[in-house]
């Protein structure tokens, strides 16, 4: 399409661009005498906003030192580790059985005399852990008071809790594990 046959551009003109140039002045003249010269106000902060400005902020006092865990405390949490400890040694201990009961079963059917000894085999070998278990809740329900005795950081009594709860759920972890792959060889 062209120029001369599309309705919607405008034809070419052959006057010269000078009275749009003169228009368009005109107009920016016009606008500038709309402003005044008078005085504007200070953009300066007065009296009344400089007692309304919030003071410098004081530096932030040194951190509190805690106090280090109590000798209480720290037999509590030795004994429940030592507890731990002991209950995976008798896990342990009554693992290679039940390992043995659960290899001679794993072809058989549920209602034959070797399933229900593998069975019996790996609810012993859980039962051995139940110190463990419990050591580990005890610990969790020491460092839940110990948080909220401290909410804002861990407290020296916090961290030494949390290190047992570590050392615990580790020996837990691998005794869910070992009796998982026993059920799992089990059941197939």
């Amino acid at each position: 399409m062209t120029r001369a046959t599309d309705p919607l551009l405008p034809p070419f003109s052959s006057r010269s661009p000078a009275p749009a140039c003169l228009l368009t002045l005109a107009a920016a003249l016009s606008l500038t005498a709309c402003s005044t010269a008078g005085s504007y106000p200070s953009l300066a902060y007065r009296a009344v906003e400089r007692t309304a400005m919030p003071a410098a902020a004081a530096p932030a006092p040194p951190p509190v030192q805690l106090p280090p865990p109590t000798a209480d405390l720290t037999t509590r949490i030795g004994g429940l580790v030592a507890a731990a400890r002991e209950a995976d040694k008798q896990f342990a201990a009554k693992r290679p059985a039940a390992e043995r009961a659960v290899s001679a079963a794993a072809r058989s059917s549920r209602t034959s005399d070797a399933w229900v000894s593998a069975q019996v085999a790996v609810s012993a070998l859980q039962a051995s852990r139940d110190t463990a278990v419990a050591s580990l809740a005890d610990l969790d329900s020491l460092y839940a008071d110990a948080r909220q005795a401290e909410p804002v950081g861990d407290s020296p009594s916090a961290q030494a809790i949390d290190t047992a709860r570590g050392q615990v759920q580790a020996l837990v972890d691998s005794q869910n594990a070992a009796i998982t792959a026993l059920d799992t060889k089990l059941m197939t």
